[in-house]
């Protein structure tokens, strides 16, 4: 599917740190603001227990995980939608991604340096959340003078429909909230998908704590702080330590799960943060499974069986025919594909089938 979270936040929240973590690319992270400077792109693994299960029992020559891409984008300071700092061209670089991830500082170290002197969680999500504001305003307020005249004619039936909704995001965006605060029909975004909004993208907030509370943040004020701004704009948490996941990054899978368990948890931030901004997206997981290979593939929630068998190749879209489905638990249940059969736990669907999360699927085609 080729969707994108970007990682933002201010200088020196730990974002670089992060990305490390995510993808072992090695993404310069040092103490002063600017360090990364162009856009790191890297690809992360979906973790995924049901691929684990599928490959033990069909034994395939190879397994394919689904994936999903993260980029490090440039800190933001104060003044970026008017040019400061990197300015616009980091506010380019979240233009295009799907989902947003801002990276929030809820520790404190006095050898790391904080741009604004000392560690509030609200200034810093204000201070990047009001520069999207700002720069959705400048892009609304471009475009409503062209239109005016024509929308207020009404002969120009989509121009009144741009107008009037432009209007209305004009409004919520003056009382400083996010356009993904208005409840769009589908007609609606379509109207305004080019605009590709900054604030409209879905956000998710990283709340970055040091390593000793790992185990237990539940005394972490910060913490606290960023899960009541994220209550009111509808976004969600995940609580890493960057520091941690930096570090089990250069593990191996055993000696990963053993320093989870010394640490007294049960799953890596990374894991979680991966799934949720999979989530976030409404993304789900279909798989082929066979002698081969058994492989995850990416869909949006809601495709139909021809536009999944698309996401494999396009000729399989095209020449359609009927998606061979069994679900991922009968699959389980039944042994597998041949078990599944003799059960009558597989299903032939047709075009208009919306694909389950967690199919195991056979496309028929022809061209």
């Amino acid at each position: 599917m080729g969707l994108t979270a970007g990682i933002v936040g201010l200088p020196n929240v730990g974002k670089s740190t992060l990305f490390n973590a995510i993808t072992k690319a090695g993404a310069l992270a040092a103490n002063y603001p600017f360090a990364t400077i162009d856009p790191n792109v890297g690809v992360v693994e979906v973790p995924d227990n049901r691929l684990d299960t599928l490959t033990s029992m069909v034994q395939p020559k190879k397994t394919i995980p689904t994936i999903f891409e993260f980029t490090d984008i440039a800190g933001i300071v104060r003044g970026a939608s008017k040019g400061e700092g990197l300015g616009n061209q980091f506010l380019s670089h979240i233009r295009e991604v799907d989902a947003i991830v801002q990276v929030v500082r809820a520790f404190e170290d006095s050898n790391v340096t904080h741009v604004d002197g000392d560690v509030s969680p609200i200034r810093d999500i204000e201070t990047i959340n009001l520069e999207l504001i700002f720069a959705d305003l400048e892009v609304v307020e471009k475009r409503l003078p062209k239109i005016e005249k024509k929308a207020q004619l009404k002969v120009d039936k989509e121009a009144v429909v741009e107008y009037d909704l432009l209007k209305q995001i004009h409004s919520v965006l003056m009382d400083n909230q996010p356009i993904r605060t208005i409840n769009f029909n589908e007609n609606e975004k379509k109207t305004i998908k080019h605009f590709n909004f900054l604030t409209q993208k879905p956000m998710l907030y990283v709340a970055n704590i040091s390593e000793d509370e790992i185990a237990d943040y539940s005394e972490n004020t910060l913490v606290k702080e960023i899960e009541e701004q994220a209550s009111k704009d509808g976004s969600e948490v995940v609580v890493i330590s960057a520091k941690i996941e930096a570090e089990l990054s250069e593990l191996e899978e055993d000696e990963k799960t053993m320093f989870l368990s010394d640490l007294g948890v049960e799953e890596s931030g990374l894991d979680k943060l991966v799934r949720t901004s999979y989530d976030l997206l409404g993304l789900e997981t279909f798989f082929t499974a066979g002698p081969q290979e058994v492989r995850a593939w990416t869909f949006k929630k809601g495709m139909k069986a021809p536009a999944c068998a698309g996401v494999i190749h396009t000729d399989f879209e095209k020449g359609f025919i009927r998606a061979e489905t069994i679900a991922y638990q009968d699959f389980v249940a039944c042994g597998g594909e041949s078990g599944a059969k003799d059960q009558g736990k597989m299903r032939l669907e047709g075009k208009e089938y919306v694909v389950k999360d967690g199919d195991v699927m056979h496309f028929r085609f022809n061209v």
